[in-house]
């Protein structure tokens, strides 16, 4: 059995789909690849290479649905399916074609109170520089220019829920426990994780909070000029900023938070601060120094940063 390859789309609901078309096209500089009858936008990036990284649904609400990882073979969603069953975890297979472009997915809701997908396929469309002899990077393009969605940060309801999820996919999909922030007696409190699937810090991030949703979602630039020129880009185009630029301790990526039209958080992760291997000792921030960890610059608590966030759908 393989495990989980990357993060593969985030599903949201945004409430005026043509605000957000517009922004996700001309702030972000993803391409809309298909567009359901009921309004449903599905777009990618340019580095990407399958069908649609991002699911925006038209909504009342702005909400979080789910997010979908990709496995390296079909056959994984059955060996899967069994390992998740045995740790005590309901799971549903749904037939290639329900979720639009993919083969069959698995579905299931974590510890965290979140629902996950995994799948093995989704149409192919290829990279925007093509695959042979590639340009560096298109010379069309729009906005901030995107390379891919590089992870999501989760809340969950408390710390224990956070935990309990953490644990669950260190046992069940061999994600590599990068980073933690611990706190309580001893530190014996896992207050913030950062779990990793391959070789960059995080593909997935859980932080406790009040109640189950979503932090924010991530996309990833090269470096800390395209940082600067992302914060340009959104203040040419009055896009509300949650943080300028800073660099985070955790991951050490170079980071700017900002907001949709809907208000989910969005980050843009410079950077891939350092190669992430089985043996690498966890890197742990203590309570005293969480800030510190979140925003190394400043050491500065953001209250908001905290507080505000996505709520899951289905609460």
């Amino acid at each position: 059995m393989s495990g989980i390859m990357r993060l593969g789309h985030v599903d949201i609901n945004v409430l005026d789909i043509n605000e957000s078309r517009d922004y996700y096209e001309n702030i972000i500089g993803m391409e809309v690849t298909r567009e359901d009858s009921d309004g449903t936008l599905y777009l990618k990036c340019w580095d990407e290479w399958d069908k649609y990284s991002l699911i925006l649904r038209p909504s009342e609400e702005a909400t979080y649905n789910k997010v979908a990882y990709k496995v390296e073979k079909d056959s994984d969603i059955d060996d899967f399916k069994e390992k998740i069953e045995k740790y005590g975890i309901q799971t549903e297979i749904l037939e290639a074609g329900i979720i639009p472009e993919c083969g069959r997915v698995l579905k299931f809701i974590s510890p965290s109170e979140h629902e996950f997908n995994l799948y093995a396929e989704k149409t192919f469309v290829g990279k925007k520089v093509g695959h042979t002899n590639p340009a560096p990077w298109p010379i069309e393009g729009k906005g901030i220019k995107a390379h891919w969605i590089d992870h999501i940060l989760l809340m969950t309801q408390g710390p224990e829920k956070l935990m309990e999820a953490t644990k669950f996919f260190e046992d069940v999909f061999d994600m590599k426990l990068a980073e933690q922030v611990c706190v309580g007696p001893e530190g014996s409190v896992q207050a913030a994780t950062w779990l990793s699937a391959g070789n960059t810090p995080h593909d997935l991030a859980f932080v406790a909070g009040a109640e189950t949703g979503m932090h924010h979602f991530a996309f990833f630039l090269d470096g800390w000029n395209d940082i600067l020129r992302s914060a340009d880009v959104m203040a040419m185009n009055n896009v509300k900023l949650d943080v300028t630029p800073q660099r985070h301790g955790i991951t050490r990526g170079e980071t700017i938070y900002f907001f949709d039209p809907s208000g989910h958080r969005l980050e843009t992760f410079a950077g891939l601060g350092y190669a992430v291997c089985k043996d690498m000792p966890t890197v742990t921030w203590t309570e005293d120094e969480l800030w510190r960890g979140i925003f190394y610059h400043t050491g500065q608590e953001n209250g908001a940063f905290t507080t505000a966030y996505t709520l899951s759908a289905y609460k």
